[in-house]
């Protein structure tokens, strides 16, 4: 039956979304790029860019090969815990998914290594990025996102056997990606431990300041117009019509979720402002900057089934999660030179519960059954909803946590005895980009910092 010209207008307007929020949610590696780098010091600038460019490419080869199947590859055998076909993009298309279904979940497995990546910065191997970043990017984020996004997944709020009648609501991956990343960043940095000379003798943090503000500002904002396509863009369609009303569809829901995402990142940016003035004295662009993107991590589990004025909580909260957290790092000599685990892992854990309690049943309907009328659903346990929600929202941030750690912390432990993961003392001082990447990012490098090239560098090792 030949398909009618109104769905073929539907479909390819459906296609061109999906296909614009990839491209939104890939310039999310840029702003990761600049804010890494900014907040590196300037010996290990062209390291850390490079490991930015190493998780895209790398993360593609990992996805295409094995992490689509093990995320989305539903069919004959298929169970909840782990895909079984479409290896490679064999059988895609296939009437479920398509090559912009693809693309788009590409461009969130490469974002999980990029998150990782900041906690092992300037003290880690060239080589450890490749082997981790391929392993995380293939197999340990695809098998998470397969339980919560995957039709058939175990925790799904999409499967025909809801959990807890409930299923998990994580809408754009407060956990999926977000605690992945960091919680494998969490694993990576306590393996290593802290940076030379972070902490000194007497065991007192030591400021190591990244070496560009202008950069982590420019990577802030280019994350915060990413995240327009990471959780608008998770709708995945826009043209869908709910049945129970005359004008509204995917396409107001999609509106409210960029509103929600502004308003808890905005307000998780104002407390820190506030919150770090308090503490140390002075207003600080660099923490304000971190604490906006953890108020966009935290909404981005309920960004689609929360009112505004629950995305607010979300951001006060999320702020003084961060807070808190940063001060824990600092008495435990925890030493993440990005806040990632800290950022990613605590304010995506918070997000999560935050799920639990706030979200609303009609938008719930709307968000995973298109509006159909006479469907109900557990809800926010705040809003009445019972504890089904909750409940699946507690166990999704526990086997998060368990599974990134029964995976990625013997990959960094095993890397740390061969001896791959951490760079020597000397190489470490010396900085990155001379020991490890033939130079320095900048021609101006400060003219005390020693040595000027790398061949000054090999002859003071010789």
């Amino acid at each position: 039956m030949a398909v009618s010209w109104e769905d073929s207008v539907t479909s390819s307007i459906n296609a061109i979304y999906l296909l614009f929020s990839a491209y939104l949610v890939f310039v999310m590696q840029l702003g990761f790029a600049m804010l890494c780098a900014g907040s590196v010091r300037a010996k290990n600038a062209m390291n850390i860019m490079l490991t930015n460019v190493v998780d895209a490419v790398v993360g593609s080869l990992s996805y295409y090969l094995f992490g689509f199947a093990f995320a989305f590859g539903t069919g004959p055998g298929s169970n909840p815990f782990i895909g079984t076909h479409f290896f490679a993009l064999e059988g895609v298309p296939d009437g479920k998914y398509d090559y912009s279904f693809f693309l788009y979940q590409w461009s969130f497995a490469i974002a999980v290594a990029g998150i990782t990546s900041g906690s092992i910065a300037e003290r880690t191997q060239f080589g450890a990025y490749l082997i981790f970043s391929f392993f995380l990017s293939g197999f340990v984020y695809p098998i998470a996102a397969h339980w919560v996004w995957s039709s058939s997944g175990w925790l799904s709020p999409s499967s025909a056997y809801l959990y807890l009648g409930s299923g998990a609501i994580d809408f754009a991956g407060s956990g999926v990606v977000h605690l992945v990343g960091g919680i494998a960043g969490l694993w990576g940095s306590i393996i290593e431990g802290p940076r030379v000379g972070r902490f000194d003798a007497f065991g007192k943090p030591v400021s190591i300041r990244g070496h560009n503000a202008t950069l982590v500002v420019l990577g802030t904002f280019l994350l915060w117009f990413g995240w327009f396509g990471f959780n608008p863009g998770s709708f995945g369609e826009i043209l869908v019509a709910y049945p129970t009303t005359t004008d509204q569809g995917n396409w107001t829901a999609i509106g409210r979720t960029a509103v929600t995402t502004t308003l808890a990142g905005s307000m998780s940016g104002i407390v820190t402002l506030f919150g770090r003035r308090l503490l140390i004295g002075h207003w600080d662009a660099l923490d304000v900057c971190n604490g906006v993107l953890g108020g966009f991590v935290a909404i981005t589990s309920g960004c689609s089934v929360v009112e505004p004025w629950a995305a607010v909580i979300c951001g006060f909260v999320a702020a003084w999660v961060l807070i808190g957290l940063n001060m824990l790092a600092l008495k435990l000599r925890f030493d993440d030179p990005l806040e990632a685990a800290q950022l990613h892992g605590g304010c995506g854990a918070w997000g999560l519960i935050f799920t639990g309690l706030f979200a609303k049943e009609e938008f719930l309907i709307q968000v995973y059954d298109s509006g159909v009328g006479g469907i109900s659903r557990s809800h926010g346990l705040l809003l009445g909803g019972g504890w089904g929600l909750f409940g699946a929202q507690v166990t999704e941030l526990i086997v998060i946590v368990g599974w990134v750690s029964v995976t990625m912390g013997p990959l960094f432990y095993i890397l740390h005895k061969l001896r791959l993961l951490r760079i020597s003392l000397h190489d470490e001082v010396a900085g990155l980009d001379i020991s490890s990447h033939g130079g320095y990012a900048y021609h101006n490098q400060d003219e005390d910092e020693r040595p000027q090239s790398y061949n000054d560098y090999i002859q003071m090792r010789s």
